[in-house]
């Protein structure tokens, strides 16, 4: 299996495809299997990597009480530089995103592009750092069980098919619960990185769901505004894991980026 050892701890990754190197950034509960899709159908264009974040998935258990946004980026510049890359392509969901974006911060030239999905650069609000805390005695109190639950009804657009709630529930029930804690604390505690936005040099695509309530429309083409040159996509019919929800469309605006061409979504009636 292919592990990479990076800061003191082995990182897991799943790839597929050769040439310039696609680094692939999971949300939180999730792992690397929120992307089998992409690898699946950008091995033609990519050598793409999805990993598994520090004590997530097959990764090493972590230890620390936190993840920092900080300390996961590290370990993905770490793991860039230990897949013999010196850029990737960068693509973060969620939390993933806000790993991309931190990455940006510490270590910039390590970005060949980027792209942001269902994300926000903004630190959370006295309101959603509670909520934080209140998922995190939620799960220690009722368990897994509860938040994929919830994940399913919160972060999939209406009327999900089987197959896509089966493989969040693999993905949120499998991951430990100490993972949860110091993921939802690192989050909690992540700083606002706004700042950064106007600063991004390198080709950017900014993509959501259609049906996001998390990550709406609205805040994803605000994101977008805010880094020169960037493209927003909006996939119809997608909430807030519209990789998993809506591959092909979201597949095709990561060829659009990174082939540097234009792609045609929709075929016009006949």
């Amino acid at each position: 299996m292919p592990y990479a050892r990076v800061n003191g701890t082995m990182l897991y990754y799943r790839e597929a495809g050769e040439g310039h190197l696609a680094l692939f950034i999971h949300g939180f509960p999730l792992d690397h299997s929120m992307w089998l899709d992409q690898l699946a159908g950008l091995a033609h264009v990519r050598r793409c990597v999805a990993v598994d974040l520090r004590g997530f998935g097959r990764s090493d258990p972590v230890v620390e009480p936190a993840l920092s946004m900080e300390m996961l980026a590290d370990d993905v510049a770490e793991l860039i530089e230990a897949l013999g890359s010196n850029q990737a392509d960068v693509v973060g969901l969620s939390m993933g995103g806000y790993v991309a974006l931190a990455l940006w911060e510490l270590r910039p030239a390590l970005v060949r592009t980027l792209t942001l999905a269902d994300t926000r650069a903004a630190a959370d609000g006295p309101e959603a750092r509670q909520k934080r805390q209140a998922t995190i005695d939620l799960v220690l109190d009722q368990g897994r069980g509860v938040l994929a639950a919830e994940a399913i009804r919160s972060l999939l657009a209406p009327g999900p098919s089987a197959p896509v709630q089966a493989r969040v529930r693999s993905m949120v029930e499998g991951t430990r619960y100490e993972t949860i804690v110091a993921a939802l604390q690192g989050m909690r505690d992540r700083v606002d990185r706004t700042h950064l936005l106007p600063t991004i040099s390198v080709p950017t695509l900014v993509v959501g769901g259609e049906q996001d309530a998390g990550s709406p429309p609205a805040q994803m083409r605000a994101l977008a505004q805010a880094i020169p040159g960037a493209r927003t996509v909006i996939v119809p019919g997608a909430g807030h894991l519209c990789p998993l929800e809506r591959p092909a469309e979201v597949n095709e605006a990561l060829i659009e980026l990174f082939e540097g061409r234009k792609v045609v979504w929709w075929k016009p009636e006949p």
